[in-house]
């Protein structure tokens, strides 16, 4: 798997951002600046020249476009540099309707596959608060390591939307289409849930030694998965569903399959949702995205671009002290955004680290 740093960004018509041409470094990069003036709104247009999409929820282009644009196009003009440190021009040209992508100059017909990680401490709330959100979190992260669960994902959300139409709408022999095509999805339901399994097994030695590296506390994390069709097999699966139909008729919706799964986030063997502080949350989410970045390195010797959006406010100053610390012992690029001026000031200490201005959407020098 390829491994993208981003060495220079310039935006022309997104958000509040000035076409300016700001400059990273390989490591440590604080963005710095009041709030309301642009640091988030870089952080979202590297993470959309990545993927496509925004952190932000229910974000698309007519959110994207700025205000005093003259035409209805975002031009996203890049440098990137390779696991080879050879260095790329990589741009692109977003329309409502249609986006086109460019590598050193010449059309190419997909995006490059950037990883990113977005950070965010008020996205523990939404994580420890809603089962969606934790779905989201795991589908999301495990779609970026293992490219056959991201297919497969697709298939299964494509065949849930086609199941539901048919129970919604109800036309003729729609029982017969559905117990036709449920053989595929039980299937595709078996090999969702194995490897969610994997997955929390794979990252759950990671986490609990993640906490105590950024907050100096030793505590048991792990992560579980709540669902029913753990231990089944595809064909037991499949006279579930059948066994549910008439009740999925009555609802007008499947009620059984991976799509109804939940995650239990263990601290110290409690759930954490119910025994910790939020403070505790929030350092708990932390530890399990940084436990993530750290299986992402084992598996692939290689690691993605971590954005991370003003965590001084949501943790004490001996907690983002230490997460300073941590930060500086990593081999990973880093963004890192905020207004606050102690914040600022352990950042400063970082021998190398890239000090970057914003100030009404421009970069101060």
């Amino acid at each position: 798997m390829n491994s993208y740093k981003i060495s220079k960004l310039q935006v022309t018509n997104f958000r509040n951002l000035n076409p300016d041409i700001v400059t990273f470094t390989n490591g440590i990069n604080c963005i710095l600046g009041e709030n309301g003036n642009g640091k988030t709104n870089i952080l979202e247009a590297i993470h959309v020249l990545a993927t496509k999409k925004s952190f932000r929820k229910n974000t698309s282009f007519p959110q994207f476009l700025s205000i005093d644009g003259e035409k209805p196009e975002i031009i996203f003009s890049s440098v990137i540099e390779d696991d080879q440190h050879q260095k790329h021009s990589y741009s692109s040209k977003m329309t409502n309707d249609s986006i086109f992508w460019y590598l050193d100059g010449a059309p190419i017909k997909r995006r490059l596959d950037i990883k990113v990680v977005f950070i965010n401490p008020f996205d523990s709330y939404g994580f420890h608060n809603s089962a969606s959100d934790r779905r989201e979190w795991i589908d999301y992260f495990l779609s970026q390591l293992d490219e056959q669960y991201k297919k497969n994902l697709s298939k299964y959300n494509q065949a849930i939307r086609f199941r539901n139409a048919l129970l919604s709408k109800k036309p003729s022999k729609y029982k017969e289409q559905i117990v036709a095509s449920d053989g595929e999805l039980s299937a595709l339901s078996v090999a969702l849930t194995g490897r969610r399994i994997d997955f929390l097994k794979e990252i759950e030695p990671y986490i609990g030694d993640t906490f105590q590296q950024i907050f100096s506390e030793k505590h048991k994390l792990q992560i579980n998965l709540d669902s029913r069709i753990i231990g089944l097999s595809a064909a037991n699966v499949h006279k579930v569903f059948l066994n549910n139909l008439e009740t999925d008729c009555e609802r007008g919706h499947t009620s059984y399959g991976p799509h109804k799964d939940d995650y239990v986030l263990l601290f110290d063997g409690l759930n954490s949702f119910d025994f910790c502080s939020l403070g505790q949350q929030k350092m708990s989410y932390l530890s399990l995205l940084f436990a993530y970045i750290e299986l992402f390195r084992y598996k692939y010797m290689s690691f993605p671009i971590v954005l991370i959006d003003d965590v001084s406010g949501e943790l004490d100053q001996h907690r983002w002290r230490r997460l300073v610390e941590y930060l500086e012992k990593r081999e990973f690029q880093v963004l890192i955004t905020t207004a606050n001026e102690k914040f600022k000031e352990e950042l400063d200490r970082i021998s190398g680290a890239n000090m970057i201005f914003i100030k009404g959407g421009s970069v101060i020098h």
